[in-house]
């Protein structure tokens, strides 16, 4: 078992940052690829960001140049910095873990909101 804990959601102006950290605790973290999920109100969550055990990260273009997904290993911890924030980044953004070996497992953590807004 994984348990997933969100942190650093809060309230910005457009053109802010915020760092998003995910702490999870219960199993070998380094072994599970980490992704960062966002869920606009009223929309179905999507993936922004992920980031592979060998630390290879992946960003859906609406999030390209200006949020940077990262994990450390030795702190079972990842995090996702968050420049340039834009409206339409307002949401709940969750992390999630899974692994394929030995067997699958897919863990989320309960979200953390982030409002950009003026």
């Amino acid at each position: 078992q994984v348990q997933l804990v969100e942190s650093g959601g809060g309230l910005v102006q457009p053109g802010g940052s915020l760092r998003l950290s995910c702490a999870a605790s219960g199993s070998t973290f380094c072994m599970y690829l980490m992704n960062w999920y966002h869920q606009a109100p009223g929309k179905q969550r999507e993936s922004v960001a992920s980031i592979t055990i060998g630390c290879t990260s992946n960003y859906v273009d609406s999030v390209k140049g200006r949020f940077t997904i990262s994990r450390d290993n030795a702190k079972s911890t990842m995090y996702l910095q968050m420049n340039s924030l834009k409206p339409e980044d307002t949401g709940v953004y969750y992390c999630r873990a899974r692994r394929w070996v030995p067997t699958y497992s897919d863990f989320w953590g309960q979200g953390t909101q982030v409002t950009v807004s003026a």
